[in-house]
């Protein structure tokens, strides 16, 4: 397909529909930020309140469980107020949450903070992907949708940029920065910029045609298709489409329910569930979360980590665009089995680099050369998730379901994604002290060996068809 003419009706909606989907990816953005900001605030919480071990986890991984219920109530609320009222409500959440973060008096009135912030961003991690695929044309969806991966990876690069600004500009995350308030506390406080953006572009940002049609809004629902569509397309056509999508959806399922045959769900359900859980089974978050560890044992100094942390948070950035670039030319099911296979055989490597390790914990190291190989290993294991499963899942949540199902059948989705990133947060450390590193990288080695199969048998290719026509490739292959 040509891109059309700078200056054209065409190529003004196009633009439309573009500038509509970088506004919903700031929704990624907060989730990349807050997954990523802890970070450099835990050492001094953990000295500042006294906290043991358990607690300091707790305090760390309650915010995914937040994302979990956020992500799975999300997807009903916007079924029931509209896309962008529910964008609106995450927003706010993720506002409050920072301040009173930032305000914290002890550890478990900030692990409730925490887990509002979690549920914030749940949340928009479901509303994101889900309205980027409802106004975005068939032939540009795939790419829109990669910009919620590319919001994510950005966010995490920024939270780890104004962790290492804030903490150096104090001496320490410990020390007092401004007003008395530790370095800390400013850390969650900068939050609130990017929450505050997402809520005021929320506001301006038209609702879904898709969701207005269901609501009998057809007024509304053209005047959209029409700013985004451009002048090839009819929007009477579409929302007649629309419609169609809906009455088979409601012949097929008891007023777009969930519940099928398969454990209490449909197939595509189960789909959707499987393919969100296996995105966090490769480990990706253990290289971000857990990295300090690899590092050193390459030989890499301690006052090094967050070089080599901002080289790898700016790598899967970078990656993100060859998803943008390929999605809709190559499609997805091709980009997602060259993904799973390059991660099983980067994280395999890296299994077998650990099995020369010597010491252990936080003493390990590996000799040369194998510190070498399990370096180039774990980038490019970034490298190939970056490029291919990181944004290719969200996309293809918010784009596979039928339109009755979809925020719904998304939000599900997206909580098994969180409750899987925190099952596997919470595992690695008690993984590691007991088995080393080489056991845990080669169960991730094999979980993306099973995605590959997974992706042949079960993922529907979506490029170039329109959501009105999903019901059909979705079903037929689930």
């Amino acid at each position: 397909m040509t891109s059309p003419a700078p200056g054209s009706a065409a190529h003004s909606a196009h633009r439309k529909a573009t500038a509509l989907a970088f506004a919903a990816a700031v929704g990624g953005f907060l989730f990349g930020f807050d997954s990523s900001v802890i970070n450099g605030a835990v050492d001094a919480i953990e000295g500042q309140f006294d906290l043991n071990s358990t607690v300091t986890g707790l305090v760390v991984a309650i915010a995914l469980l937040g994302c979990a219920l956020g992500a799975w109530s999300g997807g009903k609320l916007a079924d029931r107020w509209g896309r962008t009222h529910v964008m609106v409500l995450g927003a706010v959440l993720f506002f409050v949450s920072s301040i009173l973060s930032a305000i914290a008096w002890s550890a478990w009135d900030l692990a409730i903070w925490r887990f509002m912030a979690g549920v914030g961003i749940g949340i928009a991690s479901v509303i994101a992907p889900a309205y980027i695929a409802e106004i975005a044309p068939a032939a540009m969806r795939g790419r829109l949708g990669s910009l919620q991966q590319l919001a994510i990876t950005v966010g995490i690069f920024a939270a780890l940029l104004s962790d290492q600004i804030l903490a150096t500009a104090a001496g320490s995350a410990a020390n007092e920065l401004w007003f008395g308030w530790e370095a800390w506390r400013w850390m969650f406080l900068v939050a609130v910029v990017p929450a505050a953006v997402y809520g005021i572009l929320a506001l301006r940002m038209p609702e879904s045609p898709r969701y207005l049609v269901t609501k009998g809004r057809d007024d509304e629902a053209r005047s959209v298709l029409a700013s985004v569509l451009g002048p090839d397309e009819h929007p009477d056509d579409r929302i007649g489409e629309i419609r169609r999508s809906i009455a088979v959806d409601e012949e097929n399922a008891e007023l777009g329910s969930l519940r099928g045959d398969r454990f209490g769900l449909k197939p595509i359900v189960w789909v959707g569930i499987v393919m969100a859980i296996f995105q966090q089974f490769v480990g990706i978050n253990v290289i971000f979360y857990y990295s300090t560890t690899l590092w050193q044992a390459v030989g890499f100094d301690e006052s090094q980590a967050f070089l080599v942390s901002t080289i790898t948070a700016v790598t899967n950035v970078a990656v993100t665009f060859i998803a943008i670039a390929l999605i809709d030319k190559v499609g997805r099911r091709p980009l997602l089995l060259i993904g799973s296979a390059g991660m099983a055989v980067s994280l395999g490597l890296m299994a077998v680099c650990f099995t020369q390790a010597t010491g252990s914990g936080e003493s390990i190291s590996l000799p040369d050369p194998w510190s070498i190989i399990a370096l180039v290993a774990a980038n490019a294991f970034v490298v190939f998730f970056g490029a291919t499963w990181g944004p290719l899942m969200w996309v293809l949540l918010g784009e596979m379901f039928p339109n009755r199902i979809r925020a719904a059948a998304l939000g599900v989705g997206a909580a098994a994604n969180w409750i899987a990133n925190f099952a596997i947060t919470l595992t690695f450390p008690p993984m590691l002290d007991t088995f080393g590193p080489a056991i845990p990288y080669l169960m991730y080695a094999v979980f993306a060996v099973l995605s590959f199969f997974f992706v042949l048998g079960k993922i529907p290719e979506t490029k170039g068809v329109e959501l009105e026509d999903m019901a059909g490739e979705a079903y037929k292959r689930a």
